[in-house]
This record gives C-alpha cells, sequence and structure tokens, in this order.
C-alpha cells in the first residue's frame, strides 16, 4: 500500500530541487532522511519535511501495520515545475532584464517492500525443485 504526500509551489527551481531528488530516489526512508538531514543545499529541509509527511500518510493508511517491520522506501518522487513569477530588473541605458523566479511541485511515492504470500509460495516450491 502506497501513500503520497505533496508540496505545491516550493519557492526554488526545479533544476535546484531535481538535484535533490535523485539522491533519496529508491532509498529506504531511514537513509533517505540521513541524506537529507546532513546536506547542505536549501531545498533539502522541505524535502525532508515531505517525506516526513508521507511517512505519516502511509501511516494512516496502514494502521493495522508496524512501520519498524514494513521497511518502508522511496518509491517514487518526481519534481514538476510551478508557477513562474516574472520580474524586471533595471539595466544600462533606459533597458530592462527580464527576471524569472521559479517555483515548483513536489510529489513524492512511498511503499513497503513487503514479500507477498504468492512470492512467498514461489520461493518454496523452487526450493523444493532444487533439492
Amino acid at each position: 500500500m502506497e501513500a503520497i504526500a505533496k508540496l505545491n509551489n516550493n519557492p526554488t527551481s526545479p533544476r535546484k530541487m531535481r538535484l535533490i531528488a535523485d539522491l533519496i530516489r529508491g532509498e529506504r526512508v531511514g537513509i533517505a532522511l540521513n541524506i537529507l538531514k546532513f546536506n547542505d543545499n536549501g531545498g533539502s529541509s522541505k524535502l525532508e519535511k515531505l517525506l516526513l509527511s508521507a511517512i505519516a500518510n502511509w501511516q494512516a493508511k496502514n494502521e493495522d501495520k508496524k512501520l519498524e517491520e514494513s521497511d518502508l522506501f522511496v518509491k517514487q518522487i518526481f519534481v514538476d515545475s510551478g508557477r513562474m513569477l516574472k520580474r524586471l530588473r533595471t539595466a544600462p541605458q533606459g533597458r530592462a532584464h527580464r527576471i524569472r523566479k521559479r517555483s515548483n511541485h513536489i510529489t513524492i511515492v512511498v511503499d513497503s517492500r513487503e514479500v507477498s504470500t504468492q512470492e512467498q509460495v514461489d520461493t518454496t516450491t523452487e526450493e523444493k525443485v532444487e533439492k
């Protein structure tokens, strides 16, 4: 059972946020939290809060399962560009240059790596065949 958390209109550029998102894609939740906690980039703190929110969403969906036993990992994380604030900066000789203040939308999907009962049955039959 997977859980989703979203952060809209985060005021950092998508390019900078994708660099941080690439670090935690596919990692276990505990390792991903450590990576984000000790990363120097400014967006890592917001990404850490979003990951904690995704974990809380997973716990709310799966009240009968324990977090420690479920082996959660970051299944998907993607960063899309959000709205863009367009500003003008004065330039020499009466001109103006356009400044684009970018923002992004971040989505994290967290899932557990539990082995299903069908896969357990398949592995036991394979072991019997090998013997």
